[in-house]
C-alpha cells in the first residue's frame, strides 16, 4: 500500500498542534462542562478511536480526513489516560511522565527491532502502521503528563510553559537544519508539540484567575476544530488537484 502518513510540512505541524489543543480542551469540555464525567468520556472517545483506527487501517492510502480524525481522537484519549491516572488514581505526574517515557521508548525499541526503521516515510505495511499509532498514543499521553508536570507541578504556568516548549521545538528545528538525524528530529518535535498544544489550550481556555485568557473550553475547541477542518479540506482538494495534474504513466 502507499505511505499512510502525510508529508511533513508546515500545514502538518499546524494541524498537529491544533489537534493537541483540541485534545486538551475537548476532553475537559466533555468530562466537565458536558457532564459526561471522566469515565464516560474515556469510553465514548475510545470507542470512536477504535472506529477511526479501523477506517485508517482499512484504507490503502493516506486519506486526510480519516488520518486527522484519528489524530484528534488519539489526542483526546491520550489526555484522558493521563488525567485518569492523575485525578482518579492520584498517580504523581513525575511517575506518569517517567512511565509513559519508558512505554514510548519500549515501543520505539520494538518497532526498530522488528522493522529496522522508525521513519514515517515508510509506513507502507499494516504492522508498521500499528507500531506508528501505538507510538502516537504514547506521545500524546507523555506530552500531556510532561506538560502538566511543567506548568502545574513545577509551577511554570501556562504562558511560560508555551514559551518553553516553543523554544525547545525551535532548537530542534535549528539542529535539523544543521543535519541532525531527521527521524530523531521528527519524533522529538512530535512529542514536544503535545505539551505545547496542551499548554496553549489551557492558556486560552482557563479563566484569568488561573492565569489563562478566559475563552473557555467551548469557544477554544470550536475555533481550533474549525481551523483544523478548513486545513484538512484544503489539503484534500490540493492533493486531488495535484493528482489530476500529474501525467498518467
Amino acid at each position: 500500500m502507499l505511505n499512510k502518513v502525510p508529508e511533513v510540512t508546515l500545514i502538518f505541524w499546524t494541524i498537529k498542534i491544533l489537534s493537541t489543543t483540541v485534545g486538551e480542551t475537548g476532553a475537559d469540555y466533555l468530562a466537565v462542562h458536558a457532564g459526561l464525567g471522566a469515565n464516560w468520556t474515556m469510553a465514548c472517545m475510545a470507542a470512536l478511536l477504535v472506529v477511526a483506527l479501523i477506517l485508517q487501517l482499512r484504507s490503502s492510502r493516506y486519506v486526510p480526513w480519516i488520518y486527522w480524525l484519528t489524530v484528534v481522537l488519539v489526542s483526546i484519549v491520550g489526555t484522558q489516560i493521563t488525567d485518569f491516572l492523575t485525578d482518579k488514581l492520584e498517580v504523581s505526574l513525575y511517575v506518569s511522565t517517567a512511565a509513559f517515557a519508558c512505554a514510548l521508548a519500549a515501543t520505539f525499541a520494538l518497532w526498530y527491532a522488528v522493522e529496522r526503521t522508525l521513519s514515517i516515510r515508510t509506513i507502507v505495511t499494516t504492522r508498521r502502521e500499528l507500531f506508528y499509532w501505538a507510538a502516537i498514543l504514547f506521545t500524546f499521553a507523555l506530552g500531556t503528563a510532561a506538560g502538566d508536570l511543567a506548568t502545574e507541578a513545577l509551577g511554570l504556568g501556562f504562558q511560560l510553559g508555551v514559551a518553553v516548549f516553543a523554544v525547545l521545538i525551535a532548537f530542534i528545528a535549528v539542529f535539523y537544519q544543521l543535519g541532525t538525524n531527521p527521524v530523531l528530529s521528527f519524533w522529538l518535535a512530535y512529542i514536544l508539540t503535545r505539551p505545547l498544544g496542551a499548554s496553549l489550550g489551557d492558556l486560552l481556555s482557563q479563566s484569568r484567575n488561573y492565569g489563562g485568557v478566559g475563552l473557555g473550553t467551548v469557544h477554544t475547541s470550536l475555533v481550533f476544530l474549525t481551523v483544523i477542518i478548513v486545513l484538512v479540506v484544503w489539503v484534500t482538494f490540493e492533493g486531488e488537484r495535484m493528482d489530476e495534474a500529474r501525467p498518467a504513466e
